[in-house]
Parts: C-alpha cells; sequence; structure tokens
C-alpha cells in the first residue's frame, strides 16, 4: 500500500543494525531428542505433566472451552475463585485477582494505581510492559539505577506528588539476577511509597513451595502487589495479582485490563490449579532447579564467559556486539541448543546475549555437554 511504504525504510534500518526480528520456524509439538530447548519458560517441565493436562481436560468438560464474557458480566466461574483463593494461600495474601495475561496485569493495575500528579519510581531494568503500564498511567515516571535502594531513596527524597509508586522485580528476567527486596521495600516504606513487585519469574522457584521471594522474605505486609504469571513455571496461561481485599476491591472496579476483557479460559484455570498442588508435593523442585542452573552458570564461567551475576535458573552470555549474539545463537541451533539472540531494545545497547533458561528437564549430565558445546563454539567464535 501506498501509504506504508516508510514500513520498508525502517525494517531496512533494523536490518543494517542487526536488530530486525523475524519468527523463529515452528517449534515441534514434542522437540526432537537431539534439541535442547533453553528458551522455554516452563521451568518446572510441567507443561506436559498428565496431571496437569489431565485437570485442564477435565475443566475443558465441565466449564467448556470459554469463560464467555468479562467477570464483571457473566464470565466469573467457580474455576477461577477456586484459583485465587489457591494463589493467594501460595502467595500469603488475603486475596488474588486474575488477568489474561501478565502483560494484561501490569498494564491494568498500575494505572489503577496512579495517574497524573503521581511519581512512580522503577527500577532501570524493569519489563516493558511495567514501563508501558507507567507510560499508560500519565504519572511521572523516575527510574533507579538497577538494584540500587539509595538511589532510590534519594529519587523518593526529591520527588513531589500525590502519591509515589516503587516499582522493581524479584527476579530479573534478561540478567537472572535477583532483587535486594528488603532494603528497596524498607525505603519505599520510609517515604511512605506504595510497592508493586514483578514476581513472573520467581513464582515456583524462589521460597517455600515455590511462593516466591516476596513470601520468602516475609515482606507481605509492605508489598501492595504482588504479581505474578501463569505462564511459565505454572504452566498455564494468564496472570495475577495478589494483594489486599481491599485492593482485590478496588482493582476490580479500576483496572481497565479486567474490567473489559474476558475472564481467563476453564482450562487454563485448571493447568494452573494442577501446577500449584503439584508443587505443593514437591516442595524441593525450585532449589533442586536453581542448584543445577548455578553448576550450568559456574561452568561457563570458568571458561571465562561473561554470565552476570544472576542467582536464578536464568543465565545469559553477554556478548556485547548484535551480530555476535546472532552468530553464536545460530551456531548452537545447529548443535541441537535451541536458543534465541536477544538485542536491544530488550536489553541495554552494547549487552547483546543468549539467554539460556535452565528447567527441571534438563538433567545435570544434559547440562554438562551443553556447557562444553556452548564453550566450544564460543571460543570458536572468537569470544573468549
Amino acid at each position: 500500500m501506498k501509504n506504508e511504504r516508510w514500513i520498508a525504510d525502517a525494517l531496512r534500518q533494523l536490518s543494517e543494525q542487526d536488530l530486525q526480528r523475524q519468527l523463529p520456524p515452528e517449534t515441534p509439538p514434542v522437540p526432537r531428542r537431539t534439541t535442547v530447548n533453553f528458551s522455554s519458560n516452563d521451568y518446572l517441565g510441567l507443561r506436559r505433566n498428565p496431571d496437569v493436562i489431565r485437570t485442564a481436560m477435565a475443566y475443558l468438560r465441565r466449564f467448556g472451552t470459554s469463560a464467555g464474557a468479562s467477570r464483571l458480566l457473566s464470565g466469573s466461574l467457580e474455576c477461577h475463585r477456586e484459583l485465587e483463593e489457591l494463589l493467594a494461600q501460595f502467595k500469603g495474601y488475603p486475596a488474588s485477582l486474575l488477568f489474561g495475561s501478565g502483560y494484561l496485569a501490569n498494564c491494568g493495575v498500575v494505572p489503577a494505581l496512579v495517574g497524573r500528579g503521581d511519581v512512580v519510581v522503577a527500577d532501570r531494568l524493569v519489563h516493558a510492559s511495567l514501563v508501558d503500564s507507567i507510560l499508560l498511567s500519565g504519572a511521572r515516571l523516575l527510574r533507579f539505577r538497577h538494584n540500587d535502594p539509595e538511589h532510590l531513596d534519594a529519587l523518593l527524597d526529591k520527588s513531589v506528588g500525590r502519591r509515589k509508586l516503587v516499582v522493581t522485580e524479584s527476579v530479573f528476567s534478561m540478567d537472572g539476577d535477583v532483587a535486594p527486596l528488603k532494603e528497596v521495600v524498607s525505603v519505599a516504606v520510609r517515604h511512605g511509597a506504595m510497592v508493586f513487585v514483578d514476581e513472573a519469574h520467581a513464582t515456583g522457584i524462589f521460597g517455600r513451595e515455590g511462593s516466591g521471594l516476596v513470601c520468602a522474605e516475609s515482606l507481605c505486609e509492605s508489598v501492595n502487589i504482588s504479581m505474578g504469571t501463569l505462564s511459565k513455571a505454572l504452566a498455564s496461561y494468564g496472570g495475577f495479582v495478589c494483594c489486599s481485599s481491599a485492593m482485590k476491591d478496588f482493582l476490580i472496579n479500576r483496572a481497565r485490563t479486567f474490567i473489559y476483557s474476558t475472564a481467563l479460559p476453564p482450562p487454563a484455570a485448571g493447568a494452573a490449579i494442577a501446577a500449584l498442588k503439584w508443587l505443593k508435593r514437591h516442595p524441593d523442585a525450585g532449589s533442586l532447579l536453581l542448584r543445577r542452573a548455578s553448576l550450568f552458570r559456574r561452568r561457563l564461567a570458568s571458561a571465562g564467559l561473561n554470565v552476570g551475576s544472576g542467582q536464578s535458573q536464568i543465565v545469559p552470555l553477554i556478548v556485547g556486539d548484535n551480530q555476535n549474539a546472532l552468530v553464536l545463537a545460530e551456531r548452537l541451533r545447529r548443535e541441537g541448543l535451541l536458543v534465541r539472540a536477544i538485542r536491544p531494545p530488550t536489553v541495554p545497547p552494547g549487552t547483546s546475549r543468549v539467554r539460556f533458561s535452565i528447567t527441571l528437564q534438563m538433567s545435570p549430565e544434559t547440562l554438562q555437554e551443553c556447557a562444553d558445546i556452548i564453550i566450544k563454539a564460543a571460543q570458536d567464535i572468537g569470544l573468549v
């Protein structure tokens, strides 16, 4: 179309900077034996767990394929209440509220809490959905240096607003590092600010039975919103927030992505319910995964590779240059390792990387073999 000619120029510029993204080849329903999938968020390997599948199918037969409407019309079903009660207990909060996705949770909650005349102080590396949600709110955005409570303190000290909200993640998705939550929350509370913590990559992995770092560090009384997703360790789809009962009632009335979206499909609710029950039966699953990730990280670091300072199941191999990241990812793909190059704007310029998500489906032996393949590929490319 004539009025779309500018798109070709935009795409050419992305290609010249090695920043153009394309959909990868379709991942087989059951990965080939020669493929090790390092690009999955299915951290506990529950996506094909028989109990999870069986429960999803039971909820499909009982409630149908869809909720059929938003929660405030006729789409609020028994399965939603059941899942919200389980999530609240799991996270140690009085209440929880389901959203259609983690992105919708963030983009609904933040604008409900703050608006023009308010101030949001967010970690510089928070997820894109959180940045979008803050911009959508109209509140003034200030960004503190990554995991730096002292800088947060200084910004809050200078900021003036009707309400103040501090936003961070507990486990950061691109670096795999863990926030100093106690210090961040302490600073926020001292300044009278509300606190929002995105636990998408901590849920199911850290804390008692995978309840996350907010619960593990006894911060539920101080963190107003503990957000999580059902689509990672819980092997389903959807997002949720845990909060006080009053906050839940407020969000039901003010969070537009909740009010104006069809409710979560019942099979997704059923799968998440089964995953939460699995975690109760396997309370050490997260710590087992973290031990395996630690061994993998140390093996790469011992060869001189830059894997950052993370302590989670996410292990970045930071190479810096966009082209080097693409070349390494393609080399590993040919070796049977399913990985993707992560480039700006997802990560800051000059920090392009190949990102490895460790899952329980990977044995220590498999991880050792893969680490050796990665090291050899990096050496051949000249990264070490």
